[in-house]
């Protein structure tokens, strides 16, 4: 019985406490950033270096909006031109609608040519996009 009760109070622990702080790495898996669970952007040396919004809105170390990732995947610098999208199935286009890359579901990274640029596991394909192909930071 009291294992039992343990194995509850431990559930109810970790389903209360905040998410975890994602690692952002590039192709040769060295660690570039990483993206907290309310969005804020850290560098390597853990100085915050932007934010994405819950309401799409990027922002830059300044709390200065340089961006926007609309509900439909579109991609906007600060001047609100589209630059890029990203698809449902992790696609991401330029402003052209070339593909440049895809977010694959695991959070792998790839640039045009399928090779691995880094990876972005358990971090939103948007934001994933955002960081490594339109270099919001």
């Amino acid at each position: 019985m009291r294992t039992k009760l343990f194995c509850i109070l431990m559930s109810l622990f970790f389903l209360a406490a905040p998410g975890q702080a994602q690692t952002l790495r590039n192709g040769s898996n060295s660690t570039i950033g990483r993206i907290e669970s309310d969005g804020t952007v850290r560098n390597s040396s853990n100085a915050m270096i932007g934010k994405f919004e819950s309401n799409g809105t990027i922002r830059n170390r300044n709390n200065s909006s340089v961006g926007r990732i609309e509900s439909n995947g579109t991609i906007r610098n600060g001047s609100n031109s589209m630059i890029g999208k990203i698809e449902s199935d992790g696609t991401v286009r330029d402003g052209s609608n070339r593909i440049i890359g895809k977010i694959e579901n695991d959070g792998t990274v790839r640039d045009g040519s399928n090779r691995t640029i880094g990876s972005a596991r358990g971090v939103p394909k948007a934001w994933a996009a955002a960081a490594f192909f339109f270099r919001f930071f």
